[in-house]
């Protein structure tokens, strides 16, 4: 008879709820992004796709948190540190994005 032996890791709950409060951030953060793509489209009539591109990067900002919640999940059970990614400067990126966008329209309306 074999027995498959594991490695049991106690993780410390503490990450983990951590971790899932980092996911709810990042979800958080997709909502506001698709919120402005949404503004875009309501304001720039003429050019919806701008909104709509903006409404799309949303969904990918949550994507990116899905995923750093699971590699951050693995790293943590495998007591590890998670790796580096890009996605706080993206979403830095699309919420500057987005106001550029908000404050071209406001100044097109004003004219």
């Amino acid at each position: 008879m074999t027995t498959h032996t594991s490695k049991h890791v106690d993780v410390d709950i503490r990450f983990l709820l951590a971790n899932e409060r980092t996911l709810l951030a990042w979800i958080r953060t997709s909502l506001a992004v698709e919120a402005g793509g949404v503004g875009l489209i309501a304001v720039l009539k003429h050019h919806g796709y701008v909104g709509i591109s903006v409404l799309l990067l949303g969904a990918v900002v949550a994507l990116m948190g899905y995923h750093r919640f699971h590699a951050a999940d693995k790293a943590i059970r495998a007591e590890e540190l998670p790796p580096t990614g890009f996605g706080p400067a993206m979403q830095v990126m699309l919420i500057v994005v987005i106001a550029v966008g908000l404050s071209m329209a406001q100044l097109t309306f004003l004219r």
